[in-house]
């Protein structure tokens, strides 16, 4: 049957829904002068008026089909009709009528066809009844087109059963979304939402119950199979509260787009809606950049190492919002970089211009060849080896790349004088104990001696904790667990981390450059830190799985260099922590370090080995701890 109708041309669609309007037309006048006369039949008035009428309502059928085709009424896609659609034909309406008295007064004047005008109550009569069947006419179609979509659809398979939290504006396009697409994706039985003035009420004939904590409840009352998170103007805490509550059902969990993302809902539709990922449950607020601040780079030539990596990537996606003259992509990994580059010059159409350099910022030759040729102003260095355990089993790899990597791009871009030089540390940095947390430590000592002896170039650090999805962290780790069915590996039942994603990092590192001037260790807010078990445990129920039943979790003990939680900033820099422009940002005001130490322990590097290199690490880095042993001299 769908098929039937949907092979009708659209021209035949026109032709049927013009000639059914003039049938409507013609019947109502028709009707309009039978009330007039009271359906006295054997009346010889009543008899001359319909004669009169079957000459006349042609011309009237004319004037309302060319005034509705004016309005756009054979145009529209009746199979999604609404309020537009309805008002345009009720506007119509009235159009048509009142040019139809006009041509009454006119034709009439003339003596055309011995013409004269219609009574008023015949026009009123008429208008009213058109305007009714008329809408009535078009809404039919939609309903009986969308009924056999749905039987269609029910045809050898289950609809589901859908429950939309918040009853407000988005849920009810959620719900529009829904029964345009046939309830292919669910049909809704019911709304939730914490406002008490919307419960005990219905939407579109849907009850709106709440509040939301009792979702559980209304899970099993209303046998819903998927839930559709639709409140986005609900602060990022209540989201996530909601988001585990409903978690806890079983069902299938869907979200609609932030506020930030609403731009595209009307474009994209039901594609705009995606399932429940893990970020959805960290109560993080939403991250608000400061285009002020981000100033600095407009016009600049920005060189980015690591470019190609996963935060290295994002970060230069943030950088080309704020009109960079030109973005150079420095990494020895050819394949993600050329990527990047495709998809940047896709959205930005090749401004700014998107460069490649393929190389390692251990090849300090390598740095000033690029250096000489593009004059950066603004470097990013986000390369570095980050990897905990491997960095434990190849620790020298870790000074090569860390140490002497950041400072040879430290010491060429200071040769270069670039003005803004932002390295991307992290919280294994503080009290480490591991060897990638050393390094980055001492990566954080070296741009702090650069810029005390530097005056062209302010050097900054930027330090924050595990980032969702960067290549190879837990979130990746424990979803490929998952597809495999299993064991979910946790270090530690206790273990915690700090968790940003990389948009948001990435955005305020960004936002660090333009707050910098010089020797600062900025520190991100990373909001509360979060137990892994919790996490483990939340992406199996994401899965559509039971913890422990379908998926089991096992604890194969703390890593060589791995600690129980972390921290973001150390003891002596706690008292001259403060908050910068941004709440997100706080700034430590630089410890004083001894930098002949620092320098004469970096020569010593140079010649490490698997030997020495702990006890070299922690002469620059005394609080430098592994496994809770400390490295005596």
């Amino acid at each position: 049957m769908l098929k039937k109708l949907n092979s009708v041309s659209l021209l035949a669609k026109k032709i049927i829904l013009m000639l059914t309007d003039v049938l409507i037309i013609n019947l109502s006048f028709i009707f309009a002068v039978c009330i007039a006369m009271d359906f006295e039949f054997g009346n010889p008035a009543l008899q001359a008026l319909l004669k009169f009428s079957l000459v006349r309502i042609p011309f009237v059928s004319v004037v309302f089909v060319v005034v509705f085709r004016a309005f756009g009424l054979y145009r529209s896609m009746w199979q999604y009709a609404g309020a537009y659609e309805l008002s345009q034909c009720l506007m119509a309406t009235v159009v048509s009528s009142v040019a139809c008295v006009g041509m009454d007064k006119i034709f009439a004047y003339i003596r055309f066809l011995g013409f004269s005008n219609f009574a008023p109550v015949i026009y009123v009569t008429a208008t009213l009844l058109i305007m009714i069947l008329c809408c009535a006419n078009r809404l039919l179609y939609r309903v009986v087109r969308r009924s056999i979509i749905f039987k269609s659809n029910q045809s050898g398979k289950k609809i589901p059963r859908v429950m939309i939290v918040g009853a407000g504006n988005m849920g009810s396009m959620v719900m529009g979304e829904l029964e345009v697409n046939g309830y292919r994706k669910g049909k809704p039985v019911v709304f939730v939402d914490d406002n008490a003035s919307k419960q005990n009420r219905r939407l579109s004939g849907i009850p709106v119950v709440g509040g939301c904590d009792r979702i559980p409840e209304f899970v099993k009352a209303y046998r819903v199979d998927t839930i559709i998170l639709a409140f986005p103007s609900a602060s990022s805490k209540r989201q996530s509260d909601v988001a585990k509550i409903a978690l806890s059902t079983g069902c299938k969990l869907k979200v609609t787009p932030s506020l930030l993302e609403l731009g595209t809902v009307n474009k994209k539709g039901l594609q705009n809606i995606r399932n429940v990922e893990i970020t959805d449950l960290l109560s993080r607020p939403e991250v608000r950049l400061n285009n002020k601040v981000c100033a600095y780079i407009e016009g600049s030539v920005v060189l980015v190492t690591g470019g190609g990596g996963s935060i290295g990537s994002e970060l230069c996606r943030q950088i080309a919002k704020y009109n960079p003259s030109k973005i150079i992509i420095f990494d020895n990994y050819e394949n993600n970089a050329f990527e990047l580059k495709n998809s940047l010059d896709y959205i930005y159409e090749g401004k700014p211009r998107i460069e490649i350099r393929i190389g390692s910022v251990q090849d300090k030759a390598r740095l000033k060849e690029v250096f000489q040729e593009f004059r950066p102003s603004i470097v990013f260095h986000a390369a570095a080896h980050k990897h905990v355990p491997l960095m434990e089993e190849s620790p020298c790899e870790a000074v090569k790349n860390n140490i002497f990597g950041t400072y040879n791009t430290a010491e060429v871009a200071a040769e270069f004088k670039v003005k803004n030089f932002v390295i991307l540390s992290t919280d294994k940095a503080v009290n480490p104990a591991n060897v990638m947390g050393a390094t980055k430590r001492v990566t954080e000592l070296i741009i702090q001696y650069f810029n005390s002896i530097s005056e062209d170039t302010k050097f900054a650090a930027v330090r924050f904790g595990n980032v969702l999805g960067s290549n190879g962290s837990v979130i990746p780790i424990f979803k490929k667990q998952i597809e495999y069915g299993g064991p979910v590996t946790v270090t530690d039942p206790n273990i915690t981390r700090y968790f940003m994603t990389i948009p948001e990092a990435a955005q305020l590192v960004v936002q660090a450059g333009g707050l910098s001037k010089g020797g600062e260790i900025f520190v991100l807010d990373m909001g509360e830190p979060v137990k892994i078990l919790s996490l483990a445990e939340n992406l199996i129920k994401l899965s559509g799985m039971v913890p422990y039943v379908d998926i089991d979790i096992q604890f194969t003990g703390l890593r060589p260099g791995e600690k129980l939680y972390e921290e973001l900033s150390m003891e002596e820099e706690q008292a001259d922590r403060q908050m910068t422009a941004n709440n997100k940002i706080f700034v430590t005001i630089p410890v004083l370090n001894d930098y002949d130490i620092l320098l004469k322990t970096l020569e010593e590097l140079k010649h490490v080995n698997e030997d020495n290199v702990r006890t070299l690490l922690k002469k620059i880095v005394p609080n430098f701890i592994e496994n809770g042993n400390k490295y005596d001299d």
